[in-house]
């Protein structure tokens, strides 16, 4: 085999796939590239079991086709270090080494059997359905934060993704806060559906998918899910567990309603958390009549305090929060303006954006 390409049109392909590859395995091959050759054409694969992600380039094959393995982290910091324009050229030499030439230099890679680099199965995908790249980035970086990190409830280390008629739905929680985000795409009709895509595959998403309006068809199979682009093909093993009914969480029974600017409020709550428990992040919010009262201490016994004016004509409500949780919230709505809907110091609070219904947030009190 024998083929060459300009650097660009490589690294990007490499950039894409190199998420999947796994950095810590007991099976060598799982740190390797897959290189498909064939034709004009060179297919990029790299997984770690859970996770492939398959990218494509164009090169000019001046051998026979084929496929061979390379390791992906050095392979990618020879790319990044050669200069901006330059010609790759690969040659095998043999079947346990690949020589990778750039002008006057010159690198020698062992590689492995591409015979035994893993693929993940064939499947069909049951639910099928096309969606704005900007759609499906909003749709997960709206409550991806709200998903658990390595706890023993498996199922809530991922995110569900559920499909109903018109509208596809992206739900998070770890127990302490819940994240909910709609978006009604009128020209669809799905079935209902749920499946819980793992964290590492949702942060990988988040990192392939850019704000534009270009479509991606997203498929959801019985163990998988895949998005395709024409740059890359992502697949995703899926977490096999029941997520939680989260409608039998959300507080009904709100009858005050705090309207203020998210601005402001992201800004008074960050300076407040600087004296808060480092371990628990505790602030108290003091709702009275004209004023919001925000006050944090820690065991060092600093206490900082700040106030907002805001109009609640309602009894007085103290309630305890992680900031944290709170401060993610603001984070990622997006209006200008934030509505908290709550009862009393015991119950849970809804926050959303005051114009959009697109996303709710439910977090937890915490007794301080």
């Amino acid at each position: 085999m024998k083929f060459s390409l300009n650097r660009e049109l490589l690294l990007k392909p490499l950039l894409l796939v190199s998420g999947a590859v796994e950095r810590k395995s007991t099976l060598p091959i799982l740190g390797n590239v897959l290189f498909d050759v064939s034709g004009q054409s060179l297919t990029l694969t790299a997984t770690d079991l859970e996770l492939e992600m398959v990218a494509y380039a164009t090169i000019d094959n001046q051998g026979e086709d084929g496929k061979l393995t390379i390791p992906a982290k050095k392979l990618l910091d020879i790319c990044k270090s050669l200069p901006d324009g330059s010609m790759i050229t690969f040659d095998t030499a043999n079947d346990d080494t690949v020589i990778i030439s750039s002008g006057r230099s010159k690198y020698s890679l062992s590689i492995l059997p591409a015979d035994d680099f893993p693929n993940i199965e064939q499947w069909q995908g049951d639910v099928e359905f096309k969606l704005c790249k900007s759609e499906l980035l909003r749709l997960i970086e709206s409550t991806h934060f709200s998903m658990a990190n390595q706890d023993v409830r498996y199922y809530l280390n991922g995110m569900s993704i559920e499909t109903e008629g018109n509208e596809i739905r992206s739900v998070a929680t770890d127990g302490h806060r819940l994240a909910i985000c709609k978006i009604p795409i009128n020209s669809l009709q799905l079935p209902n559906r749920q499946v819980i895509v793992p964290r590492k595959g949702i942060l990988e998403i988040i990192r392939l998918l850019d704000p534009v309006e270009e479509e991606v068809q997203v498929y959801l199979g019985s163990n998988h899910i895949r998005i395709i682009d024409n740059e890359f093909s992502f697949t995703s093993k899926l977490v096999d567990g029941r997520f939680p009914d989260y409608r039998r969480v959300l507080p009904r029974n709100g009858d005050k309603v705090l309207t203020t600017d998210n601005n402001h409020l992201r800004q008074v709550l960050s300076r407040a958390s600087i004296l808060s428990n480092e371990k628990f992040r505790g602030v108290r919010l003091n709702f009275s009549n004209s004023e919001l009262k925000i006050t944090a201490n820690n065991p060092e016994q600093e206490q900082a305090e700040e106030v907002l004016e805001v109009d609640f004509p309602y009894d007085e409500v103290e309630i305890g929060f992680n900031v944290n949780y709170v401060l993610d919230v603001l984070n990622a709505i997006k209006d200008d303006s934030v509505k908290f809907t709550l009862a009393d110091a015991n119950s849970s609070v809804v926050i959303e954006g005051e114009t959009s219904s697109e996303a709710t947030y439910v977090v937890m009190p915490m007794r301080l």
